[in-house]
Parts: C-alpha cells; sequence; structure tokens
C-alpha cells in the first residue's frame, strides 16, 4: 500500500467534519494485554519517535525510544529495577513504502548484561555513594550492545565497551540525580541545555563515529492521564461523585526504564517518512533449537489497550506488524467502545481526506514525516502538548506529504510522538468527541529535557509524591513545574 495514501488521514479532517463519535477510554495504563502484565521488564510502557537535531544543530536525528517495566517504586529495595539480560529490546524503523505493510527496513537490537563488582555482599545495588563515573560503588553494573540489522547484514554500533547504564535514583547513594545534588530533596526538573544535565545521566549517553547517540536507564514515567477514573468508569473524573482527590496523574511519582536511540537522518537512505515501532523478545526453544519469541509489541498509543479485545490481546504482541491489516484491522474499523456507550458506529467507508482511526494504527507503526524541521520540545517556545489542536504545527519541505494541510503537519502525535504529547487527549479531540482538556491532567509530574535523552530526571526513591501528593517539604515539593501547554523548564 502506498504510504501517501495510507495516512491521508492524520489530523484535522474528522474534526472539521464532526463524523468520527468515539468514547473517552483512550488511557494508558501499560498493562495492555493479560500475559505480558507477568513480565516487567519485556513490558513495553510507552515508544516515542520524532524528528530532533543535536544541541549545536549540526546533525539531524529521528529519535526513537522504548519504556519498559511499568510503576517502577522508586523506593524498592535492596534488589531494584533493571534491564533483563535475557530479554532482547528492538526498535523497528520502516521508510517510505515499507510502512504501509509494517515491514521493518531497519532493526536496532539492545542486549544487557549485569555483573556484580562484589557478590560476597547484601548489598545488592550500591556499595556507597555512587560518583560520576559510576566506578567501584555502584555494584550492580549493566552494559549493553547495540546492533543495526538491515538487508545487507548486521552491524555493531555499540560495545559493551562503549556503554553503561547509570545508576537508579535511589536517595542518598545517587544523590546527583536531586537537587542541590542533595540526596534528601526531589528529582532535578528537566534542562535545556546539555552541560546542565545531572553527571549520571551525561555521563550514561554514548556516541558513535556514524553520529548515532544512545542512552538507556532509568527515568521518569513520562505519561500522564487520570487512568484510574476510567478504570471506573467515572467519566466525570470526579465531578459526579465530588471525590477529593479526581482527577490525579495515575502514573505520577513512579518511573520506567527506557532506552533512547537518536538516528542520524543519514542513516536512512534519504527517506522522506518513517514508521516506528518496538518489540521485547524471550529466548525459547522450539524444535529443539534456542531462539528469539517475541512475547511484547507496541506502536502508537493506546492501540492493543484500548482497542483490541481480550481474545487478540496476547495474539498482538506475538505478531508482526505486517499481520495488522490481516489480523487487527476491524479493531481500528469498528472500536466497540463506541458501540457499548450508544455511539453511532464507524462507518467502514469514508471520505479519503476525512481521518480515519485505521489509518492511524493499521500497521500499527508511529509515523513520523521526515521532511520537516525538528520537533518543538516539552517547554520549548510553540510547543503544546495537544500538537495540531493546540495550534502547535511544522512547516514541512515536502509537499507530497500525506500528513500536510495548508503547507504544515502536526507538530507531535499522531506525526510522530514526543515526550510530553498527551496523547489521549489529541486522540479524542482527533476522533471528534473530546472538549480540549478531557481528564483534566496537564501536565507530567516532573519537567523533560529538551536535550537527549529528552525523557524526565528518574523520581527519588527517598523523597517523591503519588498522584499528585507532594513529595516532602520545601521549595521542591510536588515538582509539578509544568504548564497548560505542557512541562515548562525551570532550572
Amino acid at each position: 500500500m502506498n504510504y501517501r495514501k495510507l495516512v491521508s488521514t492524520v489530523a484535522v479532517g474528522a474534526v472539521l467534519a464532526g463524523m468520527l463519535p468515539v468514547a473517552p477510554s483512550l488511557a494508558s495504563s501499560h498493562m495492555d494485554a493479560p500475559l505480558i502484565t507477568f513480565d516487567d521488564p519485556a513490558n513495553t510502557t510507552d515508544v516515542y519517535a520524532f524528528r530532533s537535531q543535536s544541541q549545536d544543530g549540526s546533525t539531524q536525528y529521528l529519535t526513537t525510544a522504548l519504556a519498559v517495566s511499568p510503576f517502577e517504586e522508586p523506593g524498592i529495595g535492596p534488589n531494584n529495577y533493571r534491564f533483563d539480560d535475557r530479554v532482547l529490546y528492538e526498535i523497528h524503523v520502516s521508510l517510505d513504502n515499507d510502512i504501509g505493510t509494517g515491514t521493518k527496513t531497519i532493526s536496532y537490537q539492545f542486549e544487557f548484561d549485569t555483573t556484580y563488582q562484589n557478590d560476597q555482599t547484601i548489598l545488592q545495588a550500591y556499595l556507597g555513594e555512587v560518583g560520576a563515573t559510576f566506578g567501584p560503588n555502584q555494584n550492580l553494573q549493566q552494559t549493553y550492545q547495540v546492533t543495526r540489522v538491515d538487508a545487507g547484514g548486521s552491524t555493531v554500533l555499540f560495545d559493551n565497551g562503549d556503554t553503561m547504564v547509570p545508576p537508579n535514583n535511589q536517595g542518598l547513594v545517587t544523590p546527583f540525580y536531586n537537587q542541590d545534588n542533595d540526596g534528601d530533596r526531589t528529582a532535578k526538573p528537566g534542562v535545556d541545555d546539555e552541560a546542565d544535565l545531572d553527571i549520571y545521566t551525561s555521563a550514561g549517553i554514548a556516541e558513535n563515529a556514524s553520529g548515532y547517540r544512545v542512552f538507556a536507564g532509568q527515568r521518569d514515567d513520562g505519561f500522564y492521564a487520570d487512568i484510574q477514573s476510567i478504570f471506573d468508569l467515572d467519566f466525570t473524573f470526579g465531578g459526579d461523585t465530588g471525590t477529593p482527590t479526581k482527577p490525579f496523574d495515575s502514573q505520577g511519582g513512579f518511573n520506567v526504564h527506557t532506552i533512547v536511540l537518536n538516528i542520524p537522518l543519514s542513516e536512512l537512505n534519504n527517506a522522506g517518512f518513517a514508521g516506528v515501532h518496538a518489540t521485547t523478545s524471550r529466548q525459547q526453544t522450539v524444535n529443539g533449537v534456542s531462539e528469539w519469541v517475541q512475547v511484547g509489541r507496541q506502536g502508537n498509543p493506546l492501540f492493543n489497550e484500548a482497542l483490541v479485545a481480550i481474545v487478540d490481546k496476547d495474539n498482538y504482541n506475538a505478531t508482526d506488524a505486517t499481520q495488522d491489516a490481516a489480523l487487527f484491522a476491524t479493531y481500528a474499523e469498528n472500536p466497540e467502545i463506541a458501540a457499548l456507550l450508544g455511539l453511532t458506529p464507524l462507518p467502514s467507508q469514508l471520505d479519503p481526506t476525512v481521518l480515519l482511526v485505521r489509518d492511524i494504527y493499521i500497521p500499527d507503526v508511529i509515523k513520523v514525516d521526515l521532511s520537516t524541521g525538528p520537533a518543538r520540545l516539552a517547554g520549548e517556545a510553540g510547543f503544546n502538548r495537544l500538537s495540531v489542536f493546540g495550534g502547535d504545527l511544522l512547516p514541512t519541505t515536502n509537499l507530497g506529504s500525506a500528513l500536510d494541510f495548508g503547507g504544515a503537519v502536526p507538530g507531535g502525535w499522531p506525526n510522530g510522538r514526543r515526550f510530553g504529547d498527551d496523547v489521549d487527549d489529541i486522540a479524542l479531540n482527533a476522533l471528534g468527541f473530546a472538549t480540549m482538556d478531557l481528564d483534566g491532567v496537564t501536565e507530567n509530574d516532573i519537567t523533560f529535557n529538551d536535550v537527549f535523552p529528552y525523557a524526565a530526571t528518574p523520581l527519588n526513591g527517598r523523597n517523591h509524591g503519588h498522584h499528585g501528593e507532594e513529595a516532602g517539604t520545601g521549595p521542591d515539593a510536588g515538582n509539578g513545574n509544568g504548564n497548560a501547554n505542557g512541562n515548562g523548564k525551570k532550572k
């Protein structure tokens, strides 16, 4: 299928036409399918993909990111969360015509290796305060290899000697994640200059001669929405019940483990469009042979969780994106939730200028128009968490872009997905149902970085709140330093 025909659907047409009502049920709990809920290190929480550039503007990138391990309690111990050596983490990129079929043009594989500097102690993670170069006091150490795979074979981009996963934010033993480098205080907010990154994050960034940049480590969970009200079928978000705690950010106060890879556009064959999704796999013996078997998959937010029926959720996680049109298109064409709430079922065929849910989600890859300049990042002038519905548009030089309307394309999802995009409200606005702020949650619990690796600082195990509760005391209590347009910065 021609990609430009496939995505001739994204964004404003549906709102203008008012043709696509759908229920306010699109929210992510990171628990998309029954089986994967038993496997946190392989459980994908979010995938991100957007146009970016180096801080000096000299290199243009497709930024990709995969987060796993939902609801990491920052104060956990003595064992703590980490990437699993027995999981193959992959970020897949489809280019141009491969997007329409979900075919992987290039895959990036991440394999982790865990060692202990001293396994004759009960001090599992740390032997004392961890310094800038990690050093002997980071007892549990993880390195990883990054391999590029395409039709021509495989190339190792980073080996274990190039990379190090920084420590989790535990508190006193990892003080430099936190305000004033004080392990008793809350995590540092986002920054807009790489020189201001905390020393652990900075030391965890690796770059190779081809211009790739990579980071893997614990980060704040950047998804924000009141999903608990949705689980309760309370679409007034506490308004009808007068619940004083509602609405709240259900992921507020939790961390995830995140892989971020900046791919130079020069490595993408001069493509005009990219489609990004991610998978996780585990070694299993099949017919007497040990091989990687896929156990998790995610592209666009919300699809498997909110649209796919229970009977097919585990099947989605085990199948390839090339099978989406045959196996899962019906869930995008006729969302059950519309019927459950008495809304008019979506017609199977609409004017091709009008947004179709099918064309966002089938195949389930995040579509990115590479002809634009870099996307605006959370906190930058012009950024809006509602993307096109907040007036956040990017000029395009690709006059044939299927996302183009009036010489511009959406600044965020569904044209890519940035850290800070309010994907719940974007989706519902695109479908012509919601008000601008459906669930009342308009910012993340901590601000994002405007520089690589973009994801926010992991929350402090010693001092953090949950669901909007204040963390500790003093001027940094709460950490909710955002704004109505999406997560501004403070130094």
